[in-house]
């Protein structure tokens, strides 16, 4: 009995000892113990600490200043393994100590990367680094010092709509910039862009920022032969169309931007049928005279989105009359939505530069387009005759309503004599 009972409170103390933070459970942190005791900039790393993944996951101060957390006296604490405040150049080689090692990663999160310090090596800020630039971003920049949050929390300055805000203190820097004869303005102008909209109005979290076009930690700026292939990760339908156009040839000969030459670059603004053409806003004539062959080929093919867009915009007319009448047009609003289908892929068709292809596809919506219009006058004639048929019936009963007055008050004067 008295080993039954030994046995339980010994269970009952590993039970609560499993059930204890981790913090808890570590040695004595006279680091945090210090520090919290000190005020402003000297207090500020152990309250932030305190937030930090490191932290949850059982790390101490230790693991990148050094030193013995578990000594009471500054000296013996500091000791001889002791590194302080690691300088600039050192910091992506103490963060890839443990980021960069594929043991130390399985035993806290296996589904970390552990190639950063590699990529990092390889972008245009650590090949910066190495040539003894101080000024350029490394991990901390990025992701923070004490108090460094998962890129999944909202709070983290890794967090999707956090991102253009976290590299815009560089680079928004006109001061920081101009050492490097980068303009400063991307930031404003991505907040102009429909990605930011998507970003911040829609809260579209798949929507690219900074590091979708750039790189994470291997960031480094796309060259000219490389936009489409950016581009590409989202928008592939569209890509493989420039690909086998004429424009992709051509643009590869004279260097230039793809994408970007016709839709910008940080200030990526919705596309527009006004683009297409020889109107006003058209972009076709940045590069293409009036009568040449890529000029009718444009004057074409915006001809053809025109007619298309005039007809599915009677054929809508009709149909919302016909509603508004009273009769029933699910099945032909439904045949509508095709014909908006058609229309989307017409307007991606454009990046082909075949005016057949448009052509082809504008006959095809056509075709719904013609249906969804009968369909429409067909009802409103129906609506029409319903309105002729109430105007007679409406007009009868009057009628009836009258020779049924003039009926009772034949009887009553009867009554009466």
């Amino acid at each position: 009995m008295i080993r039954l009972k030994r046995w339980t409170g010994s269970a009952l103390l590993a039970f609560s000892l499993a059930c204890l933070p981790l913090g808890l459970l570590a040695q004595k942190n006279t680091c945090l113990e210090c520090h919290n005791e000190l005020e402003d900039s000297l207090q500020a790393p152990a309250k932030g600490f305190a937030q930090d993944i490191h932290q949850k996951y059982g790390l101490t101060c230790t693991a990148c200043h050094g030193g013995d957390a578990k000594q009471e006296d500054m000296d013996l604490a500091k000791g001889r393994t002791f590194r302080g405040v690691p300088a600039r150049k050192n910091i992506p080689e103490l963060c890839g100590g443990c980021h960069g090692n594929a043991a130390s990663m399985r035993a806290f999160n296996p589904s970390l990367r552990v190639d950063q310090l590699e990529l990092y090596g390889t972008s245009r800020h650590g090949q910066l680094l190495k040539k003894g630039d101080t000024k350029v971003a490394v991990c901390t920049d990025c992701h923070g010092v004490h108090g460094i949050l998962p890129s999944n929390v909202p709070k983290s300055l890794t967090f999707p709509w956090n991102i253009p805000e976290t590299c815009g203190r560089c680079h928004a820097d006109r001061a920081t910039m101009k050492a490097y004869s980068i303009p400063a303005d991307q930031l404003a102008e991505y907040k102009k862009s429909v990605h930011a909209r998507a970003l911040f109005e829609k809260k579209d979290l798949t929507a690219p920022t900074c590091n979708d076009c750039h790189g994470n930690h291997g960031a480094t700026p796309p060259q000219v032969a490389s936009i489409a292939y950016v581009c590409r990760q989202c928008h592939s339908a569209t890509a493989e169309l420039f690909s086998r156009s004429p424009h992709r040839p051509a643009f590869d000969q004279a260097e230039l931007h793809e994408c970007e030459a016709c839709h910008g670059k940080h200030k990526i603004l919705p596309a527009t049928d006004e683009m297409l053409g020889t109107g006003p806003g058209s972009v076709c004539l940045q590069c293409h005279e009036a009568g040449s062959k890529p000029y009718k080929v444009a004057s074409g093919m915006r001809a053809a989105l025109d007619e298309f867009l005039r007809r599915r915009d009677l054929a809508e007319t009709l149909l919302d009359t016909a509603e508004r009448q009273g009769v029933e047009v699910s099945e032909a609003k439904f045949k509508l939505k095709e014909a908006e289908t058609a229309l989307i892929m017409l307007r991606n068709l454009t990046h082909s530069l075949s005016l057949e292809e448009v052509k082809a596809k504008a006959a095809e919506g056509e075709k719904d387009l013609a249906q969804v219009t009968a369909s429409g006058e067909a009802a409103l004639k129906e609506g029409k005759s319903r309105r002729v048929g109430l105007v007679i019936t409406t007009g009868f009963l009057f009628l009836l309503a009258i020779a049924l007055f003039f009926k009772i008050r034949q009887i009553q004067k009867k009554q009466l004599l």
